[in-house]
């Protein structure tokens, strides 16, 4: 346990944020009168859920260790986030292979390849061997992140395209958001104290990840629940009974 700094103040604005995803998200679920799209709705709601708990832990210092890393003397590590990510980037990819319509082999790779992705950074960031062996942790964590943007981009958008023209928007919109944000993510952790550097301070690190948190977990879960039209339609075809069955 450590205690945050002038940071605080941005993981207590996140803790608030993904409350309010949270009450937003629930509130929107309890009134869906299709209980076919109950699936959506627990989903979404679980991730900014899990999001808040993770804040929570790091602004009150449960959430963040002290450790020493070469060439910088000590950082706080905030393991919380990477508790966080492990949880929630999954569910973001089972909504949107919901939409898609992805078959269950599909499903169970990009979840393996996601926790690839997380567990690269946080090795990353706990790593004390120096630079060279973090930065070798974010590569093999950016590598999969290029993994993942090639089924998005490929398998499935063409799947959600054959659906209908209005899933093909919709998954593309969320697709968007996943992919153009996500991919900032290693862009903070090499500036920041992940990747050992500090080219940006730890009060702009947290800010960035803040702000990248709430697009990607609240931001996406009000667009994927606002298309209504689209929901029905993918609850239709087998892949969510599938992913339910297995």
């Amino acid at each position: 346990m450590a205690t945050p700094g002038s940071e605080a103040t941005w993981l207590w604005i996140g803790t608030i944020g993904m409350i309010l995803g949270t009450v937003y998200f629930g509130v929107r679920g309890r009134g869906s009168a299709d209980p076919e799209q109950q699936s959506y709705y627990i989903i979404t709601t679980l991730i900014p859920a899990i999001a808040a708990a993770a804040y929570l832990a790091m602004a009150t210092g449960w959430g963040v260790i002290s450790m020493p890393l070469s060439g910088t003397g000590g950082v706080n590590i905030y393991w919380a986030r990477y508790a966080d990510w492990l949880l929630t980037t999954p569910l973001l990819i089972i909504d949107l292979t919901l939409v898609a319509g992805a078959r269950k082999e599909t499903i169970y790779r990009l979840l393996v390849i996601d926790i690839i992705m997380i567990l690269g950074g946080l090795a990353g960031s706990i790593m004390q061997q120096g630079a060279v062996v973090r930065i070798a942790c974010w590569a093999v964590s950016t590598a999969a992140f290029i993994v993942l943007l090639y089924y998005l981009l490929g398998e499935l958008s063409e799947r959600a395209r054959n659906r209908s023209t209005a899933t093909g928007t919709v998954f593309k919109r969320l697709r968007n958001i996943t992919l153009g944000l996500w991919a900032l993510y290693p862009i903070v952790w090499i500036l920041g104290t992940g990747g050992g550097f500090g080219i940006i301070t730890i009060t702009t690190e947290i800010m960035l990840y803040v702000m990248l948190d709430i697009g990607t977990k609240v931001g996406f879960g009000a667009v994927l629940l606002e298309s209504q039209d689209v929901l029905q339609a993918a609850d239709r075809p087998s892949s969510a009974s599938e992913l339910k069955s297995h």
